[in-house]
């Protein structure tokens, strides 16, 4: 009956797209913002074919022609879930980067086809090489006044009535004045008259304010102009902002309603602007040009701000990993017990940790839907475990759980691999964990000169892996928020390659990345380590220049039943035993019982 809903939605579309005269649509998982985690109202792709990952475009040819007609492109985070959740009777698999969704278009389309794609979903980018790449062959990108996909989807959901509300000067480390007038002056560097602001995490951050319009990240819908007197212009259903808020911005705040945004782009007329062209829509500079302004395309003048965090950010994200230690560490006592009984599946431990978390006080959400993977799901890197997909984790077995917690103090995002007895693991999955915990800490130990790039780094945890023949699809490491979004740029630890924004980035004392190698043998299991590490300065003797390294903030223990001693050296024996001693000497304190019995048992010394 699903399987018929999905087609029963995409021939709804077809005939949507005939009834517009159009050849295609591309349906990207997006939002206004391009936020990676969007609201319900905007979840087009999921509606139209049941994918639940956070990053994929699906292409839509208005007549099939005998083929399929249709493609979906995802990273290689999806390769196996894709497969699980879109139906490949209607939809082709394509895996980025090494397929091109436009060059596909291409190869499917022809002379005079109009393909249509809606540009507030879209940047000034993807348009401008799709548009590239489908005039080769003599047909057109087209931009839609209205996304044929919401005119078919029936109960489309609205978008999130939430009200806006203030973050603690004291946990922000700044003022919203202080940040505005720091963007002022730097549109007066650039000769610049505004910056229009779109991404939800900077509107956030700039203002001070979060909200709950978007599951997992607290933002609120919204859109900023500052100008370079240090004013802004906010953007937002003025019913969503209550007179705390108001008052707390001042008179130098603006607030005008969200459905005013695209118009007001008008009033730049004969202005210089800038805005982010990786970070707003196609749309907004189309409006700008549109209104008769000079458009200076610079990267957000909030993203670097915001991810070198203040000394009282810094101090939250170590409260926060506290009070989160200690509630990973009652799950993972929790699963000793229960796991190796066969009676747990993954729905039910995700839930017994989301419990865990609300049971250690001021958890707002969690920071990402939970994955939740039981043997061959733990090899799925970005799993949501759902009803038809829900597995008990069986007597023996490797177990993979990412979760992270929204604190008013932090963002926390922790993976922890299990195995679930009561034999002893296979001599296979012992070494691969190793060789995966041996990159983790060869990157915890690693120093590095200031002007280092994440790309530089990312090597140091594929190593040990890349001696044995075998790697992991997904990058080492990604920037996060405090209380914001769980995934924040510009820093990034992953390979050199193309089209990977902020693996060229350098690291910067207040930075904060996950550290989280991985290994994942298909229908099998998945193995991954993640701590969240702050960049710190760092004294050497004798150095010469600025130097930096990590402190590791996550504290919970790391299963030893998967640790094969032999392959470690004295070093990284070293790192484990001290960081087991910390977990010990602050998450300790914090359990009692048979919780505390079994912390001190996790924590002994290799």
């Amino acid at each position: 009956m699903l399987m018929k809903t999905r087609e029963t939605r995409l021939a709804a579309l077809r005939k949507e797209l005939a009834r517009r005269q159009l050849d295609g649509f591309v349906i990207p998982i997006s939002d206004e913002h391009l936020s990676e985690y969007v609201g319900s109202y905007a979840q087009r792709l999921a509606w139209l074919t049941g994918f639940g990952g956070s990053a994929g475009t699906v292409a839509v040819l208005t007549d099939p022609k005998g083929g399929k007609g249709a493609a979906i492109f995802v990273d290689g985070r999806y390769t196996i879930q894709v497969r699980d959740q879109v139906d490949g009777r209607f939809y082709e698999y394509k895996s980025v980067p090494e397929d091109s969704l436009p060059r596909w278009l291409a190869d499917n389309t022809g002379e005079g086809a109009q393909v249509g794609f809606d540009p507030w979903l879209h940047t000034q980018g993807w348009a401008k090489a799709a548009r590239k790449e489908l005039e080769k062959v003599g047909a057109q990108l087209v931009a839609v006044d209205s996304n044929p996909v919401d005119t078919v989807w029936e109960d489309r959901p609205e978008p999130s009535a939430a009200r806006a509300f203030l973050q603690d000067e004291a946990l922000a480390g700044r003022s919203s004045a202080d940040k505005r007038g720091e963007i002022a002056e730097w549109l007066k560097h650039e000769d610049c008259d505004a910056v229009v602001i779109s991404a939800l995490d900077s509107v956030a951050w700039v203002l001070n304010i979060r909200g709950s319009d978007v599951e997992r990240t607290p933002v609120a819908l919204s859109y900023l102009t500052v100008h370079a007197d240090g004013t802004a212009d906010w953007f937002i259903a003025p019913e969503k902002v209550p007179a705390e808020v108001a008052a707390a911005l001042g008179n130098a705040v603006r607030v005008r309603p969200r459905d005013d945004f695209a118009a007001s782009l008008a009033e730049f007329s004969g202005k210089r602007v800038s805005t982010d062209p990786g970070r707003s829509v196609v749309a907004i500079f189309e409006a700008l040009e549109a209104g008769g302004a000079t458009i200076v395309s610079a990267t957000d003048p909030a993203v670097l701000p915001k991810a070198v965090k203040t000394e009282a950010e810094q101090q939250g994200h170590r409260a926060a990993q506290r009070r989160d230690g200690a509630a990973v560490s009652r799950f993972l006592h929790w699963l000793s017990v229960e796991g190796p009984q066969g009676t747990v599946d993954e729905l039910s431990a995700a839930a017994k940790l989301q419990a865990c978390r609300e049971a250690c006080g001021d958890l707002r959400d969690l920071s990402f839907d939970t994955i939740s993977g039981a043997g061959p799901n733990g090899a799925i890197v970005h799993y949501r475990v759902s009803e038809e997909t829900n597995r008990h984790l069986e007597p023996n077995s490797v177990y993979l759980v990412d979760s992270g917690g929204q604190y008013p103090d932090g963002t926390t995002d922790i993976t922890r691999t299990v195995w679930i007895g009561p034999d002893a693991p296979p001599r296979e999955v012992k070494d691969r964990y190793t060789r995966v915990l041996k990159g983790h800490i060869a990157l915890a130990l690693q120093t590095f000169p200031a002007g280092t790039t994440g790309s530089q780094l990312d090597v140091l945890a594929r190593q040990h892996l890349w001696a044995a023949g075998v790697d992991y699809a997904h990058g080492t490491g990604h920037g996060v928020g405090s209380f914001l979004s769980v995934h924040e740029g510009p820093q990034r630890i992953a390979k050199p390659r193309g089209g990977q924004a902020g693996t060229e980035q350098d690291l910067l004392p207040g930075m904060i990345l996950s550290n989280e190698p991985g290994y994942y043998k298909t229908g099998e299991y998945g193995i991954r380590i993640e701590n969240l590490v702050l960049v710190e300065s760092r004294r050497i003797d004798g150095m010469e220049g600025e130097w930096m390294g990590f402190e590791t903030l996550t504290l919970a223990p790391i299963d030893a039943t998967l640790v094969e001693p032999a392959l470690l050296s004295e070093a990284e024996r070293a790192w484990w035993n001290a960081y087991h001693a910390q977990v010990l000497e602050v998450v300790g304190p914090q359990l009692e019982g048979e919780a505390l019995a079994w912390l001190q048992r996790a924590c002994q010394p290799l």
